[in-house]
């Protein structure tokens, strides 16, 4: 339970909320998560949910099961997966032997899941 207080303590102090602001934000109590933070409680699975939600991450990440923070599980499926002809426009747009081309490409398809039709 040490590394679950961890991830929770760097999850809040990498937006630079104190406990107490958190405490309030998720209701709960500041010595709660004190204790959480500090392993010698463990919070319920609600609450653990709410904390996957407010900081955007995965349970696998809160529970240190990976260090990517959308999770070892999940994969992000952008719409261009599911659009062939999306898909196909997005490979032409770039030369595959560009060390950049990665990068480009999921920049792309991210930017193009945001815009809503």
């Amino acid at each position: 339970m040490k590394q679950l207080g961890i991830r929770l303590r760097t999850l809040r102090e990498g937006l630079g909320i104190s406990q107490a602001k958190f405490a309030e934000i998720i209701g709960s109590t500041q010595s709660s998560i004190n204790r959480y933070e500090n392993g010698q409680a463990t919070p319920t699975v609600e609450l653990l949910r709410k904390y996957a939600d407010y900081f955007d991450v995965s349970m696998d990440y809160i529970f240190a099961r990976c260090d990517e923070q959308q999770g070892k599980l999940y994969q992000a499926k952008p719409p261009a997966g599911n659009n062939p002809e999306l898909a196909k426009f997005v490979e032409m747009c770039f030369d595959p032997s560009s060390p950049m081309n990665d990068k480009l490409k999921k920049t792309l398809i991210e930017m193009l899941g945001e815009v809503k039709a």
